[in-house]
């Protein structure tokens, strides 16, 4: 049951610190110290009501002896000597009232002294309270956006983790897409898979394609070169490759032999590629 008790108030001690926030804290011990020195204002201004209304007493029983104290003289004055003895007597009882009164009103002003000394020291300390509070609170604030910033550059926060999981997950889409476009491509160069539509074609009949075309771009040269009456240029090696060349395609006729097109003016080099 102790074990159990102990993990509990761990639990929870572990819990609490973690919904605990050091400003609302810090806040909540101000109000309660602003409460504790209302209280202590409270107290000496019930102390000061006490003290004035024994002073307003003290007055009140130096005029009730000070008139006993009149009327004794004036029953003096007057022969009346029992009168005057009992206004004498009335102004004793007075005066001994003052007495007590007085002493009280001296402790309740030594109580108000201490009480106002508490008060004002009390009202320092939550002021230094406070500035010490604004300035734990501000500078709680700047750490904790501090951190948070530095999470997300990091990428270790909560949010930015989540972002950058969608960013690896669709990088690595992209990059599947890319390998199989890829793969598909060059399959379907190379024959491998047949397009339906029949638009793409395989390499080599693109190559082919190719040579065929740049043969009869070079013929067609040398026919408007002939036309002008320039004299033909032997066509560039490349074109040759993979193929032999026929008379007057790129090659010069030997001497004392006429070419094609100076046996035959009619002839045409496109006349040859179709007996070829």
């Amino acid at each position: 049951m102790k074990r159990m008790a102990m993990i509990f108030r761990a639990k929870a001690n572990k819990t609490l610190d973690k919904y605990e926030d050091p400003r609302e804290m810090l806040d909540y011990s101000y109000q309660k110290q602003l409460e504790l020195l209302q209280k202590v204002r409270r107290g000496v201004a019930d102390v000061a009501t006490s003290r004035k209304r024994l002073e307003l007493q003290l007055r009140q029983l130096e005029q009730q002896a000070a008139k006993h104290e009149d009327q004794g003289r004036k029953a003096l004055s007057l022969g009346r000597e029992d009168l005057a003895r009992e206004a004498l007597t009335r102004r004793s009882g007075i005066q001994q009232q003052i007495g007590d009164l007085q002493l009280q009103y001296q402790q309740l002003q030594s109580e108000e002294e201490k009480l106002t000394l508490a008060s004002q020291r009390l009202q320092a300390r939550v002021d230094a309270f406070r500035i010490r509070k604004e300035t734990i609170k501000a500078t709680y604030t700047a750490s904790e956006a501090q951190a948070n910033i530095g999470g997300a550059i990091a990428g270790i926060s909560e949010e930015m983790s989540d972002v950058g999981l969608a960013m690896q997950r669709a990088e690595d889409k992209t990059a599947q897409m890319q390998a199989r476009a890829g793969a598909i491509d060059e399959l379907l160069a190379s024959g491998a898979l047949d397009d339906p539509t029949g638009m793409t074609k395989d390499d080599i009949t693109a190559e082919l394609e190719r040579l065929s075309s740049g043969s009869d771009v070079e013929l067609e040269l040398m026919r408007m070169k002939q036309e002008l009456g320039q004299a033909p240029t032997p066509a560039p090696q490349a074109l040759g490759q993979g193929r032999p060349q026929a008379l007057g395609q790129g090659q010069p006729a030997a001497p004392g032999t006429q070419t094609p097109q100076q046996a035959d003016p009619e002839y045409h080099p496109r006349f040859e590629k179709q007996g070829e």
